[in-house]
């Protein structure tokens, strides 16, 4: 027997976004999860959905482990966590039915479920731990599910704790948990599909922007960070035991302090713990030696939130940067050698098609390495969502990563967007000549995709056959 079986809802098997992607990580915050439970006496068996069915797959390590206590640990790290989307969720539904027929309490943790917890409670789970998990959790083993009323941080049927204060100090958590997941599994998909291997790890707990469309369930608006030496040190035995082609650090905000990333390329160097890492931060922290900084330690490619070519989009989001910031931001790290990646999202209300154009323009201006696209989505407990709830939604969350619904009164259908965002992906994927059919698409599409939200039209912008975006 097992005392605590930890999974998560994650996978590959119902997204296949995510099987053409091929770009499979650890669940982080549940290895991190099961390394401080084993550090305080308790036996850890880990069922890790990534590859494998996982509704069967969680029932055969039910059977396996017999454990007394079942914990779906979300990676609050990942990004499609943080989606809150649907197929997930009807994946930890299936776990909570499962473990209440084999007659074990199985609590949980994460974005959705902190957003849901009474559909939570209702499809079985014994608990929902809101906000961070860590404390919580082993507070809530320590005490039992018979006993567990009232603990802080704790949702259950018939109490609910009061709210449980981030963890001060993260240099008193353990590191993950590696040996509980097959990374070979890991590396043999990444070089299968990219012929290399990345592995993730994170410095940095929780962003303190206030992007008002950015839901914050777990951290809140609180940003905390290890020691730079100590994140090198996990570099240099992540490098020592696994031997990754490249690490991707999850945080929300990387290199948000420039004497912290001072501090870090210099353990790193000191360590000999270089490794090429991605990372994501904002454009206005990209400052020249920031980057030079970064550089230093290894970062091979960055990923800003952009959004929006149009200064009044960005203020109307509360974002904090202006446009000639993301244009300084790109040039200095490609100054510096560093992949330069945005973030864009079309979509947001009140935007027009003059900013959509201008979106456009500063794309093909810039010349990214590449752009994720989203539209907007509003998620609870932010000002945006609060912005548009009125009317009746047709749904309320994506089903998978590749949804893309628009899900409020918009300018645009969710048709165009889609087409928009493929047309875009292409010119700065493939050039601008592979692309021009889609922009064809995109123009065909647009008379009959406003919406009466929409402003008045006007044409796409001339696109260029014969020039590559990336030239």
């Amino acid at each position: 027997m097992t005392d605590i079986l930890l999974t998560h809802s994650n996978h590959l098997y119902f997204d296949p976004k995510q099987v053409r992607k091929m770009q499979p990580y650890p669940p982080l915050q549940t290895l991190i999860a099961g390394a401080l439970l084993r550090s305080r006496g308790w036996s850890v068996a880990l069922f890790d959905s990534t590859f494998t069915e996982p509704e069967d797959g969680f029932r055969d390590a039910l059977e396996r482990h017999r454990p007394a206590l079942v914990v779906v640990a979300e990676d609050n790290f990942n990004f499609l966590t943080k989606m809150c989307l649907v197929r997930n969720r009807e994946v930890a539904f299936a776990y909570a039915a499962a473990a209440r027929r084999a007659g074990v309490p199985a609590v949980v943790n994460g974005s959705d479920a902190a957003d849901r917890a009474a559909e939570y409670l209702a499809a079985g789970f014994h608990s929902v731990i809101i906000g961070e998990l860590e404390e919580t959790l082993v507070e809530f083993c320590a005490a039992g599910p018979d006993r567990a009323r009232g603990i802080g941080g704790v949702v259950s049927r018939d109490a609910t704790g009061p709210a449980r204060r981030p963890v001060a100090d993260l240099s008193a958590l353990p590191p993950p948990a590696w040996d509980l997941v097959n990374i070979d599994a890991y590396r043999a998909a990444w070089r299968a599909a990219h012929g290399y291997f990345s592995l993730n790890l994170v410095s940095s707990r929780g962003c303190p922007f206030r992007c008002n469309w950015c839901a914050k369930p777990i951290y809140g608006s609180t940003y905390r960070f290890h020691p730079p030496n100590v994140v090198a040190r996990q570099m240099h035995h992540v490098k020592r035991e696994f031997h990754p082609d490249m690490i991707w650090f999850a945080d929300d905000i990387f290199a948000l302090s420039r004497q912290w990333t001072a501090e870090f390329a210099a353990a790193v160097e000191r360590l000999d713990a270089r490794i090429p890492f991605r990372m994501q931060s904002r454009c206005d922290l990209m400052t020249r030696d920031t980057v030079r900084d970064l550089h230093r330690a290894g970062c091979a490619e960055v990923w800003m939130g952009a959004e929006s070519g149009s200064q009044r989009i960005l203020n109307a989001m509360d974002k904090g940067i202006s446009v000639e910031e993301i244009r300084a931001a790109c040039r200095n790290a490609r100054a510096n050698g560093i992949r330069v990646c945005l973030f864009l999202q079309f979509g947001y209300p009140g935007e027009t098609w003059d900013e959509i154009r201008q979106t456009i323009d500063m794309v093909r201006s810039v010349a990214p390495d590449d752009v994720g696209i989203s539209v907007a989505y509003p998620l609870p407990n932010t000002r945006f969502h609060d912005m548009v709830r009125g009317g009746r939604w047709a749904k309320t969350n994506w089903r998978d990563s590749d949804d893309l619904d628009i899900m409020f009164r918009a300018a645009y259908t969710t048709q165009f967007y889609r087409a928009l965002a493929d047309a875009l992906h292409a010119e700065v994927r493939t050039g601008a000549a592979e692309a021009a059919p889609l922009w064809d698409v995109v123009q065909q599409l647009e008379p009959v995709s406003r919406t009466h939200n929409a402003p008045p039209p006007f044409r796409l912008p001339v696109l260029n056959h014969s020039a590559s975006v990336a030239s």
